[in-house]
């Protein structure tokens, strides 16, 4: 029988991805790149997906207990898109991944404690589960995000 938790995670993720995509899709690029309010306060529909995306990933191969992948995290937040087509591909890309994450984590010990070294060299410490859900809710904020991003630039067209 499929672990429930990993299935309502799954659906969860590919709920969030589509969001994303939803976001994305059929946009210019000087509305992918677009900042509903200044700088400090928002990001763009590009750093949005990158970000949410590679993020899940981070958080999905702690709650898997693999080493995480490599990571530009500045470089998350200075995405730039030219056109929907890579931001696209780039999401579908880290969906799969984070996919085959999952695959192999039925019977996992949800409570068993996670690390991971944060890009300023403290130690982030949570259980499995919590960074299963923190995968989750992080993309689906972040794929919301997005989505009322592109109302706002469609609003303002």
């Amino acid at each position: 029988m499929p672990d429930p938790i990993l299935e309502a995670a799954r659906r969860a993720i590919a709920g969030g991805t589509e969001v994303l995509r939803s976001a994305v899709r059929d946009l210019p690029a000087e509305a992918l790149n677009w900042r509903p309010a200044n700088p400090e306060d928002t990001n763009t529909i590009a750093v949005l997906a990158t970000h949410a995306m590679h993020s899940t990933r981070v958080l999905l191969t702690m709650a898997a207990g693999l080493p995480p992948p490599a990571r530009d995290r500045a470089g998350e937040f200075a995405a730039v898109a030219e056109s929907p087509e890579p931001l696209l591909a780039l999401v579908d890309g880290l969906a799969a991944e984070c996919d085959a994450i999952l695959e192999p984590c039925a019977g996992i010990d949800w409570s068993t404690p996670r690390q991971r070294r944060r890009d300023d060299g403290s130690i982030l410490e949570m259980s499995a589960a919590e960074a299963l859900l923190f995968a989750v809710t992080h993309l689906r904020g972040h794929a919301d995000e997005a989505a009322l991003t592109r109302h706002f630039w469609l609003a303002q067209a």
